[in-house]
């Protein structure tokens, strides 16, 4: 007797046992895991392939049912991944992202669900309610496995938090647009138990039912959490979040993954000082979840069924793919983002996994769908698959090409971030741009001071020496309480602004700083490192002093170019916690 047929019926007999099919899951999809790390591939790439031997194309280990008793796990997954993206909309840290990110909701909505439908109806010879499901549907990005490999990769910078945004309201969108396409494909299978108010009304229950939901369960942890400070009372409320959050979106036919996804946004615009609340507290085994799901959606792949309709599944991850990078190109290019964004900001919309294939069950689960869902199930489930392998791929592709792999460091600028920077600055006045800057700084850094008070503190130490270095470049700066932390804004002037330097030259960078007493060191370095090289290098000068947007400026701050005074603050090597 051979090896897997050995293996296929150890693991069969008890199938019937959650826990073991659990055990047997995660550690296949651990080590599936570790292979790709080696073979230089994602992790989530590896652990896909780990489902697919343990499913039915390959050694048939389990059959579906003895996965049935995990759908908790899955949901919880869902969950935590969705308060994940949702704390990245934060609407202050985007403000500078808002033209660019609807630009490319626009393009994305349009571009890839026509791509997609043209392919379908057109080349594939289907029905126009396949390709209006199929159009919708295309929309998704998941969210899952963008995150998981944004983490594994240590990635930080525009083209990173551009990215996770977009997942975010790629979702909201694709939510939204496939309820109002199911009802429309419903009023013809169904002329009488659906109107086309019904086909209106559908997206704006979704949409508000999950923003209701998420933001009154995300205020009641905020506040519920306000006085606990033990790490232990923090993961039972987060925890217990999460799953009410879910258990009552089900309970409403509303979809979990938005309710969360409003959960996480909830939470990050109300307390974002409170990052223990939310995802962080699960970050000790939050690999162990995403293992287990990544496994089990590689265990979805059936290859009988993708033979049987395989030219479907081509159209349309071609399409799809098409649509998701033109968007991505088109967007970015309206919007004036950097190079390096704009080329390969599509490559990492790719993945797809949970939210399409959760739509696509709410179809096999309506009786009005019987006649079409098994066909549609099929070829839906095939496809978010065959993406699922190809995604992570491309995500690691654009990662890597946008520069920000690895950065996820600390750096000796850490703290000033795109929304942190404003370009085009104007003032009239020394005490009008710091007046300016300093409502930039607690606006974006949410800082609890008396403004009055901070501005005169800047004022007065610039009455005994101007902070103007030279060459273009002021760094004021003020005292925070004790406890603080050091943080930064950046204004930046095309035209120069009018009033005196010590050497005449026009003002055209002013960084602004706050610092506790106790941070006095690291701010004296940063200061002298700014004024060492903005205030003395030409070609860096001429970079920041034309850059075209605040994201323009992040880069020049944070490319490999400047590491030699952005410096990395920890050994090269050595994992940040």
């Amino acid at each position: 007797m051979n090896g897997p047929i050995l293996l296929a019926i150890m693991f069969t007999l008890p199938s019937d046992n959650a826990l073991f099919v659990l055990a047997v899951l995660l550690a296949f999809g651990t080590l599936g895991g570790l292979l790709a790390r080696r073979l230089h591939l994602p992790s989530v790439t590896g652990q896909i392939l780990a489902g697919i031997a343990l499913g039915p194309s390959v050694l048939h280990l389990f059959d579906h049912h003895a996965v049935e008793g995990l759908s908790p796990i899955i949901h919880f997954a869902l969950g935590l991944i969705a308060v994940d993206v949702g704390t990245h909309l934060h609407l202050r840290r985007l403000r500078n992202a808002f033209r660019r990110l609807g630009l490319l909701l626009l393009l994305e909505i349009t571009i890839t669900p026509f791509l997609v439908y043209l392919a379908l109806v057109f080349a594939g010879r289907q029905d126009w309610t396949f390709g209006m499901l199929f159009g919708a549907l295309a929309i998704s990005t998941a969210p899952a496995t963008v995150l998981a490999i944004i983490k594994e990769s240590r990635a930080k910078g525009v083209y990173v938090r551009t990215l996770i945004a977009a997942v975010a309201l790629n979702n909201m969108a694709c939510i939204a647009l496939f309820e109002m396409a199911a009802a429309a494909v419903r009023v013809t299978l169904d002329p009488s138990g659906t109107t086309t108010t019904d086909v209106l009304l559908a997206p704006l229950v979704q949409l508000g039912g999950a923003a209701v939901l998420g933001g009154a369960v995300g205020l009641a942890l905020v506040l519920g959490t306000r006085h606990v400070i033990q790490t232990e009372q923090v993961t039972t409320v987060s925890i217990i979040s999460i799953f009410l959050t879910t258990g009552i979106a089900d309970f409403f036919g509303v979809s979990n993954l938005l309710a969360c996804l409003f959960l996480g946004m909830t939470i990050v615009n109300l307390a974002p000082e409170k990052e223990e609340i939310g995802h962080r507290v699960f970050v000790n085994f939050e690999p162990a979840v995403l293992a287990v799901f990544f496994t089990l959606a590689g265990f979805e792949l059936d290859f009988e069924k993708l033979a049987q309709g395989w030219i479907l599944v081509t159209l349309f991850v071609v399409a799809r793919a098409g649509g998701k990078i033109w968007a991505g190109i088109l967007a970015m290019r309206m919007a004036g983002a950097t190079e390096k964004v704009r080329r390969y900001l599509g490559m990492g919309l790719i993945p797809q996994a949970g939210v399409a294939v959760g739509l696509l069950l709410q179809l096999k689960e309506n009786p009005v769908f019987a006649e079409i869902s098994g066909s549609i199930l099929a070829i839906g489930v095939a496809s978010v698959a065959v993406n699922e392998i190809i995604g992570p791929i491309t995500t690691r592709i654009g990662l890597a090409r946008s520069g920000d792999i690895g950065k996820d460091r600390p750096r000796l600028i850490d703290f000033i971030h795109e929304e942190n920077i404003v370009t085009d600055f104007k003032a009239d006045t020394k005490a009008d741009a710091v007046s300016k800057l300093v409502d930039l700084m607690i606006s974006t850094h949410g800082l609890q001071v008396d403004r009055e008070e901070f501005i005169k503190d800047i004022m007065g130490r610039e009455a005994l020496m101007s902070s103007c270095i030279g060459r273009g470049l002021a760094v004021p700066h003020g005292t925070l309480p004790e406890g603080g932390k050091l943080v930064g804004v950046m204004g930046i002037s095309r035209q120069g602004l009018p009033f005196g330097t010590p050497d005449g030259l026009p003002l055209r960078c002013l960084v602004l700083l706050a610092a506790p007493p106790d941070e006095r060191d690291r701010h004296l370095e940063v200061q002298g490192v700014l004024a060492r090289n903005i205030g003395s290098n030409w070609s860096l000068q001429l970079q920041l002093y034309n850059a075209k947007s605040a994201a323009h400026v992040y880069e020049i701050l944070h490319a490999e170019e400047a590491e030699d005074f952005n410096y990395f603050l920890e050994a090269d090597g050595e994992e940040t916690a």
